[in-house]
């Protein structure tokens, strides 16, 4: 039925070694290397991500309440109407 993905060229002269997933650990020293690993990364970025997160998040907001103060009727535009 024809020639499957992977056997579409023969390559010559190229050894590969492969392990079996069955031999290899899944999570190694997940919790003794993994976490303070995470935990040295997020501090590494944090400050200079969070500043302009928190700088972005306060122009936002301050847009919109300028916006919605600008949508408001004047009151005293309307004292003499009937």
């Amino acid at each position: 039925m024809g020639r499957h993905f992977g056997d579409l060229a023969r390559v010559r002269h190229i050894i590969t070694y492969s392990l079996s997933p069955f031999e290899q650990r899944a999570f190694p020293h997940f919790f003794s290397k993994g976490i303070p690993n995470v935990w040295r990364r997020f501090t590494a970025s944090f400050f200079k991500i969070a500043p302009p997160m928190a700088l972005v998040y306060l122009t936002y907001s301050w847009g919109n309440n300028v916006h919605e103060q600008s949508k408001r009727k004047n009151s005293a535009d309307f004292e003499n109407d009937e």
